[in-house]
Order: structure tokens, then sequence, then C-alpha cells
């Protein structure tokens, strides 16, 4: 693994990171325009200088319960499967640089199909912080079903 510039963001008391070449602008709660019949994993959509962008909520992604949003809420808006998408977090916390040596492979014992979106384990000041691939959160079927909702 090569050194890497992360965006770490929380969900309630865990951190995780997007590497920030991956991420097109990181920006404050926007009303969601809710959506019938979409995976239940999206929240909706919301308008973003003239686009339409679906709000993916990583919470439901990792088995938490839904919060209200506040003024520490953000969506990172970047692409994944071609199209962007608006990743609802509780808070951004930091850019970080991290080098090779800081980043730590997934343990093999706990990678499957359902964790394949997790690059890296890093610490960083002795907090643990899930480096994710974007591109592999979202299962097959919730992409596919998405871009057949936007394509229709």
């Amino acid at each position: 693994m090569q050194s890497t510039k992360q965006a770490v963001f929380a969900l309630g008391d865990r951190e995780y990171g997007f590497d920030i070449m991956d991420v097109n602008t990181i920006e404050k709660v926007i009303p969601i325009l809710p959506v019938a019949n979409i995976p239940a994993n999206f929240k909706g959509i919301i308008q973003l200088r003239g686009e339409t962008i679906p709000v993916y909520s990583l919470r439901r992604k990792f088995g938490l319960p839904d919060v209200p949003t506040d003024d520490n809420t953000r969506y990172i808006i970047a692409k994944a499967g071609g199209m962007l998408v608006a990743y609802e977090v509780d808070q951004m916390k930091e850019i970080v640089q991290l080098e090779q040596d800081q980043l730590n492979e997934f343990p093999s014992i706990l990678k499957s199909l359902n964790t394949s979106y997790v690059k890296f384990v890093t610490n960083v000041n002795g907090r643990l912080i899930l480096g994710l691939d974007q591109n592999k959160l979202m299962a097959q079927e919730e992409e596919a079903m998405l871009n057949r909702k936007w394509d229709s």
C-alpha cells in the first residue's frame, strides 16, 4: 500500500476514512427528498449545483440506527460506480496524511464479500481508523437498482 491522504469522518464513536483524491466535495446538510422504491441504505436525493445526487447512509450500511441530522452532519460527495453519491456521515474529523508504514492490512479472518470495502486499518494517536473504498461500499444489487432508477 502507498501513502495516502484521508478524509477522516465519524459515525458514532467509530472513525473511517476516504481517500481525499476520491472526494469531490464535503457539504453541510442539504434537504433530502425521499424517493420511493430505492434500496434501504439510501435516504433519498439532494440537489447540488444543478445535479441530482443520491444520499447513501453509512449508518444504515454498518447496521447503526438512524440519528437526526445536526450541525455536524456532512455529506461526502464522491464518485462510486461511475456516478456521484452523497455519503451521509455524523461528523468530519480531519484530513490526515498516512505513510505506507502506518497502513495495516485488514485482518484476513475478517475479510469477506461483506467487508471488501475496507482497504486498511490504521492507528492515529490511539484512534483506530478504517480506510474505506467507496467503490465497494454499495452491494451490487444496490448499485444496479440505483442505476436502473436513474436510467428510467
